[in-house]
């Protein structure tokens, strides 16, 4: 076989990257010592170069009797691909004679992987004095690379130098500044990308859209939307999970169904991108009504991704039944042995009180990662085995694993929940000194509440003298609450003064306030609290209750009657009533009278005198 036909050959593989089409040819290049042709051996190690098989491309560059600029661009080329610039860069410095414009695209890229300003400084000049630096995709690649090292100003003179522009450029621009944290002048860079005749494609708006977190931005986001729709892009995979994620920042979860419902094939990220949705946006029901709908879908198979989010929903539920049930889809399809998943089903375990089936899996797990101990210790701790949750740490400890702040908001938690004030306030105090970790409001506001809730009013103001941000409002709304159940009306006022002064943009305050008055018989500041409630303009979101029957989810809510079975559930409701009625009576308590009647009012549907 003739070298020419053979190199043909094998460079059609390497296009289609065909290895296992391309190792026969390579073997006859071998027997027909067709190799010993230079452009032969650069299409085999072009071959590998594509397919990343480094190893032998480079085996293939050492045995070369002759190299010319294509093999020496092919191998460095090979290397930036696959993530080792410092390869690149290490053969680039061996070249013995005058690099093109491939290789100078490859060594800066790889000089932008390094964040290597000085090196890509040097190698820019010099393209420079070779009339390279124009080229369009060398100046795409030096733009990159002084974005990447926060030379904004550097890569806006490569983009005004270039020869010709293309839509890389552009895309290089807008990215750069984005990840610089100017997103405005990645939308200008965009208006100008139109003014200019180009039209954007899938990579000008994964930086864009990525810029769009909170209700501010919800038109530039709408309007984004708006662009891949005229282009006809929304509904790629690509695209979709893109405005999925930018509507879930948004807390749009309407919207991002839609989104979700508009992409033609949806791929795994897909599905897991709005099963995260649903859990971000606090609707975990709909997180297991998509897990379900997956599983019906034939041609994506869950991951582990897809598991801890959908355990992550049963979690928020503390649906025992629908986390039971893909624990069983777990062992047979042996994921449970991924750690992310382990600690999802640890957590869920946890959520659902039932916490030493959390335990039992938390100790058959194969690998534990910080997340594992830390959502252990938080599950004692909520529990109310504050006991349970020291000997853990101690435990953590010993098999070297560190702290970090999370696991101390578990510990004092747990020192909480078991009235452990004196082991919270150790814990607390060691995160600085012995850690070398700062508290955080977290911290604060469960040492705060843990102090309070023991009565040590005077201890936790001294503690918030030391801290000024800890005058927050679910810290002092932490003291009010404790101000209340140790009747110190007083001091509970002084907090209240504080509380309502940050204007609080929920209506707990008012709500504590006003029970702070009843639990001393104020009636007149009773009345007060609710005109302030009333004033601020906050409206106070009804109770509700929420439970599960055969997988399925029942929600009721305070004066709500429109249950299709309202009359069997109070029917129900006043036969445990009057049951509950007959236990007090029976144990003949002190204030009886007072708990019948209350009891018998809300059977009876009256108004308590």
């Amino acid at each position: 076989m003739v070298p020419e036909l053979v190199g043909y050959l094998i460079h059609q593989c390497s296009k289609t990257k065909a290895l296992r089409q391309g190792l026969p040819l390579h073997a006859i290049a071998i027997k027909t010592a067709a190799r010993s042709n230079v452009i032969v051996s650069n299409h085999i190690l072009n071959l590998y170069a594509k397919c990343r098989k480094l190893g032998e491309a480079r085996q293939v560059f050492d045995e070369m009797s002759e190299r010319n600029l294509v093999s020496w661009s092919a191998m460095i080329s090979g290397y930036e691909q696959i993530g080792e610039p410092n390869l690149a860069l290490g053969l680039f410095s061996k070249l013995n004679t005058v690099p093109n414009e491939y290789v100078y695209a490859s060594v800066i890229s790889a000089c932008a992987s390094l964040k290597g300003l000085v090196q890509g400084k040097q190698i820019h000049g010099q393209a420079l004095k070779f009339g390279l630096d124009s080229v369009s995709f060398v100046s795409n690649a030096l733009i990159t690379m002084y974005m990447k090292c926060g030379k904004c100003s550097d890569a806006l003179l490569a983009y005004n130098e270039a020869f010709e522009l293309d839509p890389v450029a552009y895309n290089a621009l807008i990215t750069g500044f984005v990840e610089n944290q100017q997103p405005d002048k990645g939308f200008e860079v965009f208006r100008m990308m139109y003014q200019e005749g180009f039209f954007p494609d899938r990579f000008t708006f994964v930086g864009l859209l990525g810029t769009c977190n909170s209700r501010d931005d919800m038109k530039r986001g709408e309007l984004l939307h708006c662009q891949t729709i005229k282009l006809k892009l929304d509904s790629s995979a690509f695209i979709g999970n893109l405005i999925i994620t930018m509507y879930s920042k948004l807390n749009l979860l309407e919207e991002a169904e839609k989104a979700f419902r508009l992409i033609e094939e949806k791929d795994i990220i897909s599905w897991n991108t709005f099963l995260s949705s649903c859990s971000h946006c606090n609707d975990h029901e709909k997180a297991l009504q998509v897990f379900k709908e997956m599983l019906n879908e034939c041609r994506v198979r869950p991951d582990e991704f897809t598991f801890a989010s959908a355990l992550a929903a049963c979690s928020g539920l503390a649906s025992m039944c629908n986390g039971k049930q893909i624990h069983g889809h777990l062992i047979r399809t042996r994921l449970y042995q991924d750690v992310g998943v382990g600690n999802a089903l640890v957590n869920m375990y946890a959520k659902c009180g039932c916490i030493a089936k959390a335990y039992y899996i938390f100790s058959k797990m194969e690998h534990q990662n910080l997340v594992s101990w830390n959502t252990m210790i938080a599950g004692f701790g909520n529990h109310g085995f504050g006991g349970k949750a020291i000997e853990l740490f101690a435990k953590m400890k010993t098999v070297g694993v560190k702290p970090d702040s999370v696991t101390f908001v578990g510990l004092l938690t747990a020192s909480n929940h078991a009235g452990l004030v004196d082991e919270g306030l150790v814990y607390f105090n060691s995160m600085k000194r012995t850690y070398g970790i700062s508290p955080e409001i977290e911290h604060f506001s469960c040492l705060i509440d843990l102090l309070g809730r023991a009565g040590r009013l005077n201890e936790a103001e001294e503690y918030m003298k030391k801290f000024p941000f800890a005058h927050d409002t679910v810290v002092l709304g932490s003291l009010l609450s404790a101000c209340r159940l140790h009747g110190d009306v007083d001091t509970g006022k002084r907090f209240a003064r504080q509380l309502l002064k940050l204007q609080p943009v929920t209506t707990s305050p008012y709500v504590l306030l006003s029970n702070l008055y009843a639990s001393d018989e104020m009636w007149d500041g009773v009345v007060e609290a609710w005109k302030l409630l009333k004033g601020s303009g906050l409206k106070k979101e009804p109770g509700h209750s929420l439970i599960e029957v055969k997988g399925t989810f029942e929600k009721f809510t305070v004066v709500d009657f429109s249950h299709s079975r309202t009359e069997e559930i109070m029917d129900i409701l006043k036969t445990l009533s009057w049951e509950a009625i007959e236990v007090e009576l029976d144990m003949k308590d002190d204030n009886n009278n007072v708990t019948c009647n209350c009891i018998a009012s809300l059977v009876n549907e009256e108004p308590l005198s």
